[in-house]
């Protein structure tokens, strides 16, 4: 579904992304840790289109549809129309404007795309409201403005409620452990499983075994200086909990 090649990326006169190689089949969880400033943020903004970032060498292809899109081509609402989404690791307030309006903008204009018919405002509320359920979320957050006034853990549990809504074809969750205490931690971890599906994947960004204790991956990368340097099952997580990072950057 998703293949980086010799990915080389920068923010103004910063090179972070050095030389990066990924390969994602469709039905997989991959979770990619490393110590901080190593770039792993860095690539789920380039992977969403973040217009900061500027990739100097290297490609991502995608999948959709059987043909190959180069995603470095379309902006960043061109690649969310075809099924890429990033839940941040910093969610953004957006004032005046309901989580409901803006979910149901959303999902729309990925009908459109899709040449499906739109839903109207009635059978969306039901749709996004079935959709809270799996998140154990007060009815009260869809009327709400998008992540205003909401607590860490709320404004997480949000992005995962934009996940189940807009039904995504590859999910990048930018460490959206942190922050969350383990009760909170356990809800979003549940609600990533239910949406796992054959014909999509997901790519965990996260510090830490805890969340993959509860999100069972299927490979573990390890990325540092801008590079992937190590890529296991996911018993290659427990030995970085164990051992920490120095033994694989020796």
């Amino acid at each position: 579904m998703l293949e980086i090649k010799n990915l080389h990326a920068k923010i103004k006169e910063t090179q972070i992304l050095k030389g990066l190689n990924l390969k994602v089949n469709a039905g997989e969880v991959h979770a990619i840790m490393g110590p901080n400033g190593s770039g792993k943020s860095t690539l789920s903004k380039i992977i969403a289109g973040h217009p900061e970032y500027e990739v100097t060498d290297g490609s991502i292809e995608y999948e959709v549809n059987f043909k190959k899109i180069n995603l470095l081509e379309l902006q960043p609402e061109e690649r969310a129309r075809e099924g890429v989404f990033l839940a941040f690791q910093y969610p953004v307030e957006i004032p005046g404007v309901p989580s409901s309006v803006f979910l149901r903008a959303a999902f729309n204009a990925i009908c459109r795309h899709q040449g499906a018919e739109e839903m109207d405002p009635i059978d969306f509320d039901k749709y996004v409201r079935s959709k809270m359920k799996l998140l154990e979320m007060d009815d009260k957050f869809i009327d709400r403005p998008v992540n205003v006034d909401f607590s860490g853990g709320e404004k997480k549990r949000n992005e995962i409620l934009q996940m189940a809504v807009l039904n995504p074809r590859l999910a990048i969750l930018d460490e959206t452990d942190s922050g969350l205490d383990i009760d909170s931690m356990k809800i979003v971890a549940e609600g990533v499983n239910k949406l796992k599906k054959k014909d999509n994947a997901v790519i965990l960004i996260t510090h830490y075994q805890r969340l993959l204790n509860y999100i069972q991956p299927d490979v573990v990368h390890v990325l540092y200086d801008g590079k992937i340097i190590k890529t296991e099952g996911k018993e290659l997580a427990l030995k970085v909990e164990d051992r920490g990072y120095d033994w694989l950057i020796k």
